[in-house]
């Protein structure tokens, strides 16, 4: 391997090859801090040409590859396995944005580009680019583009897959394909764009890409509801569609257990209702004509919901302030319950009309399997993807319950498969749950995801053992 790694060492620079335990560590480790990786090296290449060179050396040695952005995932996708054969390919040197056309609405950017980045670009010349999720701030538009990232604003604008319009990916033979066309439409065979998207980066490495960028709102207003069942919920999230139209652009539904651990752990954060409503739902409306053409949209809406019964209570923000504060309600869900100790995520999809059902009837299966087990469900109603998250039993300790992950990942599972949904929505199946995913897809949809990966990766090097 002393060869090899000289090689990579000559392509990157001895600078950008780490391979000191130091200086590997922070990549080695994912996210969530459960699993830590070992890799021979960690390889920072700052080129598309470094990329493809880089793997051209892994096809030559067979040594297995693994691409990482932001580092962070929560299903393992991003980070290697414990036999330490693999080299890691950093991409965030690659940052760079090439180009902003106001005309046709796009940006083109590098893999290695952090989320926020992009959308400051984009709002510095009067555009939107609406991806937006927890992790904006350290997460890259390649990892988002590899899991088909979902966040809060997929109601209105899609997944990650509808605001990419072209990429350009390095392939495991180390060839690169231009594919940086900026067209909406474009129908000259097999989308070969659709198929790196959400592969995780099982196929090949994605280096570029072609942003969908928007016109900015004229206005952008927040409201909180307060409701007693997820069935309040969909007949508000109806009514919100029917009055507002593509207007609204966040749907978002929390229980009374998220709010609870958000009192908890941050009690400045204000909650306008207290901390006991049984469910609360936060919306957003982004309007193009004027903030108070949204205002009475809203207004309208909030007004019809509270006479017909189906919210109980309700508060509009009347400020920028007032918005972000409502805002830091959802996004400490998840800070909230890590303070509060380990726990068992979830990141499902049911048809948004099942919604209610799933809730009702799996809450019951968990209380029956785990008795005292605490529901934390909360997430994008809107597109039918909730964060059904698991915390211990009061008085249980972390370690004791995570003991029960896997029978607790097969009760809910199980009861989203009979409810026709997807055991992940948006954060991909990484190595978490590369097993798992066997038990729900047929026979023939994992022999034709294999024939995929074996036709374009024979040597099997690609960020081994996720997905399949």
């Amino acid at each position: 391997m002393n060869e090899f790694l000289e090689d990579c060492r000559a392509i990157v620079g001895a600078d950008n090859l780490l391979t000191e335990a130091n200086d590997t560590g922070p990549y080695l480790t994912d996210w969530r801090r459960r699993f830590t990786g070992k890799a021979l090296a960690v390889a920072r290449p700052a080129s598309t040409e470094e990329v493809a060179a880089l793997v051209r050396l892994c096809s030559r040695d067979r040594v297995p590859l693994v691409p990482q952005g932001g580092n962070t995932g929560l299903v393992l996708g991003s980070v290697p396995d414990a036999s330490g054969s693999a080299l890691l390919l950093s991409l965030k040197r690659m940052h760079q944005i090439h180009d902003i056309d106001l005309i046709n609405n796009t940006i083109t950017v590098d893999a290695g580009c952090v989320l926020q980045t992009i959308q400051e670009a984009a709002a510095a010349s009067g555009r939107l680019f609406p991806l937006s999720l927890g992790a904006e701030g350290s997460c890259t538009i390649g990892g988002n583009l590899s899991t088909n990232a979902g966040g809060t604003g997929v109601l209105r604008y899609g997944n990650t897959r509808e605001l990419c319009l072209g990429l350009e990916v390095v392939t495991p033979q180390g060839e690169i394909w231009n594919g940086l066309r900026a067209l909406r439409k474009d129908n000259t065979g097999y989308d070969l764009r659709d198929l790196y998207i959400g592969a995780e980066g099982t196929l090949g490495i994605i280096t570029k890409a072609v942003l969908k960028l928007f016109p900015q709102p004229k206005a952008q207003l927040t409201a909180l509801a307060a409701l007693q069942t997820p069935d309040d919920a969909l007949a508000f999230l109806s009514m919100a569609q029917a009055r507002c139209g593509s207007a609204l652009t966040g749907f978002e539904l929390m229980s009374a257990v998220c709010l609870q651990l958000v009192a908890k752990h941050y009690p400045q954060l204000h909650q306008p209702f207290g901390a006991d409503v049984p469910q609360t739902v936060l919306l957003e409306i982004s309007d193009s004509e004027s903030e108070q053409h949204a205002m009475e949209m809203l207004e309208a809406l909030m007004a019809e919901a509270l006479e017909q019964g189906v919210i109980q209570d309700a508060v509009v923000a009347g400020s920028i302030a007032q918005s972000k504060s409502l805002w830091l309600l959802r996004e400490h869900i998840t800070l909230a319950q890590a303070d509060d100790g380990k726990n068992i995520k979830h990141d499902i999809s049911v048809a948004i009309s099942n919604i209610g059902n799933f809730i009702r009837e799996t809450d019951v299966l968990v209380e029956q399997h785990f008795p005292g087990a605490r529901m934390v469900t909360f997430g994008h109603l809107g597109d039918g993807n909730l964060h059904y998250n698991i915390s211990a039993p009061e008085g249980i300790s972390d370690d004791a319950f995570l003991l029960q992950q896997d029978a607790v990942n097969q009760v809910v599972h199980d009861s989203v498969h009979r409810h026709g949904g997807s055991i992940s929505a948006e954060h991909g199946l990484g190595a978490l749950k590369r097993e798992e995913i066997r038990r729900y897809k047929s026979e023939l949809e994992l022999r034709l995801m294999a024939n995929i990966k074996n036709a374009l990766d024979p040597l099997g090097l690609m960020n081994p053992g996720k997905v399949l």
